[in-house]
């Protein structure tokens, strides 16, 4: 059973370079450039080639800068969604939805939820019949020769301290759970990225160890909508070494 996102309209075009983290070039049919947002923090390795297809959304909010936002790419393995804000969207509303059955049986599912023992938020807090699940979103685009999709994409300290946060929480009682939500429609297994930032990999390989739940779930898009279809393998220790 799959979950619907309806995405907005959206507009070709041909992605001819992304720079400066948030900014994209895009040559319209007419050869006319038009400088869009792009919503992603990370390296974008593989999903940002010269040359590639690309469609993007237009806002009406006449506040911002660049009222345009690159949503998705065409890769030859197929199409990758790189707005991660979409990623938390669609997996929210699988949780609702029950399309997770891990997390089955939300009674509330409250986004943006203040971590208790500190600074920053969780993507989701679920109230559960019998306990409350913290729940953090990653967004996974970057696949490889073997068909997996790894995560991170570049080093980051912040996706670090989410795993320490959730290891918090399972020490405390509750659940602490972390998705990745694979946006590359050709991914079909997930990892660590141990070769990008082995700290990240050690740590979350000793948060599972520790407790902490690690699922993977796959997308697909006919660039109408984003669907959740269903759980992937998510490869541990033995896929690498120390």
């Amino acid at each position: 059973m799959g979950c619907g996102l309806k995405l907005p309209r959206l507009q070709p075009g041909t992605l001819r370079r992304r720079y400066k983290r948030f900014l994209a070039d895009i040559e319209l049919a007419d050869g006319d450039l038009l400088t869009v947002h792009c919503p992603n923090t990370g390296a974008m390795t593989g999903c940002a080639e010269p040359g590639s297809p690309c469609w993007y959304s237009r806002s009406e909010n006449p506040d911002r800068k660049y009222p345009h936002t690159l949503e998705v790419v065409q890769t030859p393995q197929g199409y990758v969604s790189v707005n991660t804000g979409r990623a938390n969207t669609l997996v929210g509303e699988a949780i609702q939805a029950g399309v997770i059955a891990e997390l089955g049986g939300a009674l509330e599912v409250k986004a943006e939820a203040k971590i208790p023992e500190g600074n920053g938020r969780f993507d989701f807090r679920v109230t559960l019949p019998t306990t409350t699940a913290w729940v953090e979103v990653k967004s996974t685009t970057l696949l490889l020769d073997d068909g997996a999709g790894a995560f991170p994409d570049a080093v980051s300290t912040r996706a670090l301290k989410h795993v320490d946060a959730l290891v918090n929480r399972v020490q405390a009682g509750e659940r602490g759970v972390l998705v990745f939500c694979a946006q590359h429609c050709g991914i079909r297994s997930v990892r660590a990225a141990h070769e990008i930032h082995a700290e990240y990999a050690f740590a979350l390989r000793a948060a599972m160890q520790l407790g902490v739940e690690v699922l993977a779930y796959g997308c697909s898009t006919d660039l109408r909508e984003m669907t959740v279809v269903g759980r992937l393998p998510f490869l541990g220790e033995e896929k690498w070494s120390d």
